[in-house]
């Protein structure tokens, strides 16, 4: 498996496996033994997800040794803060039975996000978490955490697809020693992603799936990737990336996709900022 080395010097998979919106936990479970069995690592969850302790218990049956494995979860904005950071840190741990995180995560740049930073940079020093980061925070908000404080986000998870492909976002990120991650490579199907002429026409000459081709893009970017799926054929195809590359023309023609807008949502919409300030989970 390739890997990336974070500024810390923790290395982290590029391809991992994804469980957003798989809250049953039979299915859950399920889905990640799956994954773990064709070779994936990288396992990503959140407490918003509500199936950490899922993941956990596919972890402990598949017999896969934790040293081999990079476990990411997520600290949800109601949790935002000092001491609740620190709470929500080991109900995380205890849901998933592990002894540590390799990636802890602030989900949303939204709340309290300077107390929690704290109290994971103290966790983070304590050897409880391999390495901190952040997900969905824009350029600004990611240098306003850097300036005030002392750890640098390892990680920066946002949207990242062919129509959104954060080109001058990586390069910031890079400039800070910050890894780009993408949710939703694949754009949760949106815009016809599976049947869009350029990617179906290039999957075609390298006797791929376009996902896989989607994948292949993100990987030659250096962009870590965590696709989702709950099928086991698919979680086996998303995996075969690293037995064939796109060249330079490929790369240009998907540039071509990208409209440089989010898919979804603008996380500076206030009304966007409200809702998801006032959504609560099992967190």
């Amino acid at each position: 498996m390739q890997k990336v080395t974070l500024n810390n010097g923790v290395e982290m998979p590029i391809l991992g496996f994804g469980v957003y919106q798989v809250p049953d936990a039979a299915e859950c479970e399920r889905s990640v033994a799956q994954a773990l069995d064709v070779g994936y690592r990288l396992l990503d969850t959140a407490a918003a997800y509500e199936n950490e302790e899922a993941v956990g218990k596919a972890i402990r049956k598949s017999g896969v040794a934790r040293g081999e494995l990079f476990v990411t979860t997520k600290l949800w904005i109601q949790d935002a803060g000092y001491e609740s950071a620190k709470r929500a840190f080991q109900r995380s741990l205890d849901r998933l039975r592990l002894d540590y995180l390799d990636l802890y995560l602030i989900h949303q740049p939204f709340g309290d996000v300077h107390g929690a930073w704290r109290a994971m940079e103290e966790l983070y020093a304590q050897g409880r978490i391999k390495a901190i980061g952040v997900s969905n925070f824009p350029p600004d908000r990611l240098m306003d955490l850097i300036v005030h404080n002392e750890v640098v986000p390892a990680v920066n998870q946002i949207e990242t697809h062919p129509f959104h492909q954060q080109v001058d976002t990586q390069q910031f990120l890079r400039d800070n020693h910050v890894q780009i991650e993408s949710w939703g490579p694949f754009a949760e199907g949106r815009n016809d992603i599976f049947r869009h002429e350029t990617l179906v026409a290039m999957a075609a000459r390298h006797g791929k799936s376009v996902a896989q081709v989607i994948l292949r893009w993100l990987v030659q970017r250096g962009v870590v990737a965590i696709p989702k799926s709950v099928h086991a054929e698919r979680i086996a195809e998303n995996f075969a990336v690293f037995d064939f590359a796109l060249s330079a023309d490929d790369m240009r023609a998907i540039a071509t996709m990208d409209s440089r807008q989010s898919a979804f949502f603008d996380h500076r919409d206030p009304a966007m900022v409200k809702l998801l300030g006032t959504t609560t989970f099992r967190t």
